[in-house]
């Protein structure tokens, strides 16, 4: 999560969530479904997996919501937004714990109801600590 600036080479931290961390590769998330290992924090389903990235960050990061449970995309991107806030505020953790590995991860919202922030944000500082420990 540290980067370097063009101009004085500084490390400073932010808070951002980068295009460059999204996982976008269809080839990635592929392999992510069919060889990856996955956990539940509820209301979140993890799924992880060691790979290389084309990316200088150590982790990608995609994030889904059922149809079937959520029928009104409104509501769905509501609680992708919410997902990705608090991972967004959350991933120094993991990236603290990545030295020199790179991963790709995707959390899936399996909740029926529409759910406040404090529990998502719960949810994914637990995935995000048991994310550590497999990995570690």
């Amino acid at each position: 999560m540290e980067s370097k600036s063009e101009n004085n080479g500084a490390i400073k931290k932010t808070f951002s969530f980068k295009k460059e961390e999204r996982l976008t590769s269809k080839k990635v998330i592929d392999k992510l479904f069919s060889e990856g290992s996955s956990f539940l924090s509820f209301p979140l389903k993890v799924i992880f997996s060691e790979t290389s990235l084309p990316s200088k960050y150590p982790v990608q990061a995609a994030f889904s919501v059922g149809k079937r449970n959520f029928k009104l995309a409104v509501r769905r991107n509501l609680i992708k937004r919410k997902m990705r806030e608090s991972y967004r505020l959350n991933k120094f953790q993991l990236y603290n714990a990545l030295t020199d590995k790179q991963m790709a991860v995707f959390f899936i919202f399996i909740g029926k109801e529409i759910p406040k922030y404090e529990q998502i944000n719960t949810a994914m500082k637990k995935g995000i600590k048991k994310l550590i420990a497999e990995i570690s």
